[in-house]
C-alpha cells in the first residue's frame, strides 16, 4: 500500500505502520513492524479486551460495582466512573460526565486481579496476548498506559477486533456501541466534544471534529491513540484496520499526519 509510505516523512526518528483486513490478511506494512514501541494509552484497548474475556468467563460482570460509589466495571471501561485522569479520586458522580481516566483502568485491572486471583499482567497474557500470538507485547506499568508492543502484534489484535475468536460477536458489538449516550467530554489534544461517545475501552469516531482519524473514516470507526505517538483504528465500513507507532510524543505534528495517513489508507483500500 503506497499510502503507508507517508510515515517515511513524519518528523520522527522511527515509525512503523500496517493495515489488516477483516479477513486477517495484512494488506501492507511500512517500517520495522517488529520494533517495540511504548503504547501509552493504546494500552487501554488491550486491557479492555482482556476485561471482556473476564466478563465472558464470568469472573466479573459489566454492571458489578467497581471504583467509586455508584460506579461499575462498565463505567470504568467507558470513562464515566467520575475518577480523575491520573488519580484514584472521584471528581464527578458516575454516569454524569465523560472524564477520560487512566486511573479508572488501574481500578479495572485491580478488580479483575481480585476476582481471578491472577496478577493482571499475567491475566492479560493468558487471556489475550498468548492466544493471539502477541509475543512482543508486555505490560510493564500502569494498565492505563504502560504496555509496549510492535505493529505486527497490534495488527493481530486489530484482526481479532474485526473477526473475534476470543469473544462472542455480541460482546464486541456491545464494546463498540455507545455507552452512556449523550455525555460530553474532552479528547486529550482535540478539545471538548459534544457528545463525546465511547464504547467499552475504545473511542467511537461518530461525527467528532477535529479528530485523530481521517475525514474518510466512517462514523462507526473505533480505536484509540496514545500520547507516545501511537494509534490503532478499526473501520468496519472499510473492512480494515490501521496501526501506526512512532517514537515521538503526540503533538501538532500528529494532528496533521495521522488524519492524512488515515485518509490515504482508506483511499488506497
Amino acid at each position: 500500500m503506497q499510502s503507508l509510505a507517508l510515515v517515511d516523512d513524519w518528523p520522527v526518528e522511527h515509525a512503523a505502520a500496517g493495515v489488516v483486513g477483516a479477513d486477517g490478511t495484512v494488506r501492507g506494512t511500512r517500517g520495522d513492524t517488529a520494533r517495540r514501541f511504548p503504547l501509552a494509552s493504546v494500552t487501554k484497548p488491550l486491557v479492555a479486551w482482556a476485561a471482556l474475556v473476564a466478563v465472558e468467563e464470568e469472573a466479573v460482570t459489566l454492571d458489578q460495582p467497581a471504583g467509586p460509589e455508584g460506579s461499575t466495571v462498565r463505567h470504568l471501561l467507558a470513562h464515566t466512573s467520575g475518577l480523575a485522569f491520573g488519580e484514584h479520586r472521584a471528581v464527578a458522580e458516575p454516569g454524569t460526565r465523560r472524564l477520560y481516566s487512566s486511573a479508572g483502568f488501574e481500578v479495572l485491572a485491580a478488580t479483575i486481579e481480585e476476582a481471578t486471583g491472577i496478577a493482571f499482567a499475567d491475566y492479560l497474557h493468558e487471556a489475550l496476548l498468548a492466544p493471539l500470538g502477541m509475543a512482543a507485547t508486555t505490560l510493564d506499568g500502569s494498565p492505563g498506559h504502560g504496555a509496549t508492543a510492535s505493529v505486527d502484534d497490534l495488527l493481530r489484535l486489530a484482526a481479532e477486533m474485526q473477526a473475534p475468536t476470543l469473544l462472542h460477536a455480541d460482546t464486541v458489538r456491545e464494546a463498540t456501541s455507545v455507552q452512556f449516550p449523550g455525555l460530553n467530554g474532552t479528547i486529550p489534544g482535540f478539545g471538548h466534544q459534544k457528545p463525546n461517545d465511547w464504547g467499552l475501552g475504545v473511542e467511537l469516531r461518530d461525527g467528532k471534529s477535529p479528530h485523530w482519524t481521517g475525514s474518510r473514516n466512517a462514523p462507526g470507526t473505533f480505536g484509540h491513540f496514545g500520547q507516545s505517538g501511537t494509534f490503532l483504528w478499526v473501520d468496519p465500513e472499510a473492512g480494515a484496520a490501521c496501526v501506526a507507532l512512532a517514537d515521538r510524543d503526540f503533538g501538532d505534528w500528529a494532528k496533521t499526519a495521522w488524519p492524512a495517513l488515515s485518509d490515504a489508507v482508506l483511499a488506497d483500500l
